[in-house]
């Protein structure tokens, strides 16, 4: 068996450099970012749970918007970069393998969960703690790698849930969930979700200037991410 994701310190090495690259990148300031906002929607006076929230990117984004933000993330490095970063956001370290005891029933009328559910060994438990802590008329927007992109760089049976080790093009060093499109519905089933919308995000025109190759790729290919607006269930 593979070591549990959630308690592995993988962010935590690289956790200032991939601020500097996310800022700015094709990847996630002009293709994640965008599609998560839009499926966030109006934010002005809502409390957003910015679950994995990274250096704060997001949450700069959503505090600018006029949304009040709440963090979490297991990287302890993460975490003190949003603090510095947003300074009237609350961001706390923590594992989303144990409960979000720390957040009542209720209190939250969205949640941001982006490019991190792969990263999660239990995924059903997670959302479900997810779907606790959402008002019933909130909302979870969640991101994830586009699993045929996945099965396109990793072969093997699409079908087949497994964990996966990769060097990303800066030496960043990686372990995640490798899942279909119809586990990662299942599992929002699972957890008291329905989903409302769901996206295969295509790049800002503002991309191409920074790398036209890969942006005509993500034009055409369902090779990058995919981003979804899922609601709570209110028969459960």
């Amino acid at each position: 068996m593979p070591e549990p994701l959630g308690s592995h310190p993988q962010y935590d090495d690289f956790a200032d450099d991939f601020l500097d690259h996310a800022q700015d990148s094709l990847y996630n300031a002009h293709y994640d970012r965008p599609a998560c906002l839009e499926l966030l929607g109006e934010v002005t006076d809502l409390h957003v749970l910015d679950v994995a929230c990274g250096p704060g990117l997001y949450a700069e984004e959503l505090v600018a918007r006029g949304a009040r933000v709440t963090g979490l993330d297991n990287s302890p490095r993460m975490v003190e970069l949003s603090r510095h970063r947003v300074p009237t956001g609350a961001f706390h370290v923590h594992d989303l393998a144990e409960p979000l005891d720390w957040v009542p029933d209720g209190s939250v009328d969205l949640v941001l969960f982006a490019l991190a559910v792969e990263y999660v060994d239990d995924r059903v438990a997670a959302l479900s703690e997810l779907r606790r802590v959402l008002r019933p008329e909130g909302a979870l927007v969640l991101s994830r790698m586009h699993p045929t992109g996945d099965w396109m760089r990793h072969g093997g049976g699409y079908f087949e849930p497994r964990v996966v080790e990769e060097t990303w093009s800066r030496g960043w060093r990686v372990r995640h969930w490798v899942t279909s499109l119809e586990q990662t519905c299942e599992e929002l089933r699972a957890a008291g979700f329905l989903i409302e919308r769901l996206l295969e995000p295509r790049p800002t025109e503002s991309a191409a200037g920074i790398n036209a190759e890969t942006y005509q790729r993500l034009r055409r290919e369902p090779t990058g991410f995919l981003a979804l607006r899922a609601i709570p269930d209110p028969r459960r």
